[in-house]
């Protein structure tokens, strides 16, 4: 089920002052597809959310949701939340502790006076669905955490919506079962082939669950494009500088030719595969993956993008090293292969491959 937001605006006000949450967001989220809302906390991911399943009413706009508008500021239509066909996970996964598995998942059934029949019926396959078949009478407080999601998960389905929401779900759970709980619902939502809107301000989380992802800054979309497109392509630094580490070195354009442009910098020329619409002498900035600096052996001290520098400092995190290396007066992060021969203090030669070489227009 598709969903289109066209101009929507919405303003909280405090001690007078006007908090402008949303500002004008235009866009479509695509039918069985999983749709990320990204960004810093404030940015109104979750502003737009609300607004989505209708538990706030925007200033301006308009929202449709397949081929019915649930709320439109100039023909002054709501729709309430309860009739627009939507499953929503919360955070806090809403799991009430007096209720059994059973009648948490049941109730929106309940709630609507679905027979008992189709009731067990449909919590049945909810449950088998989530894999928590025989866990019908299990108290809620007796549920792990992951558990718990998968009963949130599963309440949500179960009245078979057009549309479930999910507003940061695994921002409770630990390291570890965040990684695992991941992998599954991304496993659930694809099988369902259905649509799914997730918030969440992990940039992790929304490149390994999406399918397109919509960055958010100061209530506006700023940049929108599959996670590979998001995390390798962006001209923005914002994203780039908030999706995963970046090294952010300035210049200016020096040559753009057939073969890409190369760019004049603190550490040097920098080539870039990528061929830019600027003139020489455009202050631009480089933007260098950590992970995409390789330290060169004692036989491969010159070339293209090849930087002599010092390493400030290294930590080893188990399936890698991180560390600090000083380039002239630049201080670059970098990763590396945890079997890299490299110390602390040590002078190393480097380089950048073109292909990982992004430029931001300033």
């Amino acid at each position: 089920m598709e969903i289109r937001v066209r101009n929507v605006s919405k303003n909280y006000y405090s001690d007078g002052k006007k908090i402008e949450a949303l500002a004008d967001v235009d866009l479509t989220i695509p039918s069985n597809r999983i749709f990320t809302l990204l960004g810093p906390s404030g940015c109104g991911k979750t502003t737009l959310l609300r607004c989505i399943v209708g538990l706030e009413s925007p200033d301006t706009g308009e929202i449709a949701i397949g081929d019915e508008v649930v709320f439109s500021a100039e023909r002054g239509i709501f729709v309430p939340p309860d009739r627009r066909g939507l499953g929503m996970v919360f955070q806090t996964y809403a799991i009430w502790p007096h209720m059994n598995v059973f009648d948490n998942v049941a109730y929106p059934l309940q709630a609507r006076n679905e027979s008992t029949e189709e009731t067990v019926r449909k919590v049945a396959k909810a449950l088998h669905f989530v894999q928590l078949d025989g866990f019908e009478k299990r108290p809620a407080t007796k549920l792990s955490g992951g558990q718990q999601q998968r009963v949130a998960l599963a309440r949500a389905l179960v009245a078979e919506p057009k549309v479930i929401l999910f507003d940061e779900p695994l921002s409770n759970l630990d390291a570890k079962l965040r990684e695992e709980t991941r992998k599954e619902l991304r496993r659930f939502l694809t099988e369902l082939k259905i649509t799914a809107v997730y918030v969440t301000h992990d940039q992790i989380e929304a490149l390994a669950l999406s399918n397109t992802i919509a960055v958010m800054r100061n209530g506006r979309i700023v940049e929108m494009g599959t996670p590979r497109e998001i995390y390798f392509d962006s001209d923005r630094q914002f994203v780039a500088d908030f999706i995963g580490h970046a090294n952010f070195i300035p210049g200016k354009v020096a040559v753009v030719g057939e073969s890409g442009t190369r760019i004049d910098s603190a550490i040097g020329p920098i080539a870039c595969a990528k061929k830019i619409g600027a003139a020489p002498g455009t202050a631009v900035t480089v933007c260098i993956r950590p992970e995409f600096i390789r330290v060169l052996k004692e036989s491969r001290r010159d070339g293209e993008n090849v930087f002599r520098g010092k390493v400030e400092s290294l930590v080893f995190v188990g399936d890698a090293y991180e560390g600090e290396i000083r380039v002239g007066e630049t201080l670059l992060i970098f990763r590396i292969e945890p079997t890299t021969a490299v110390r602390e203090g040590e002078e190393i030669a480097l380089h950048f491959d073109p292909l990982h070489c992004s430029i931001l227009m300033n």
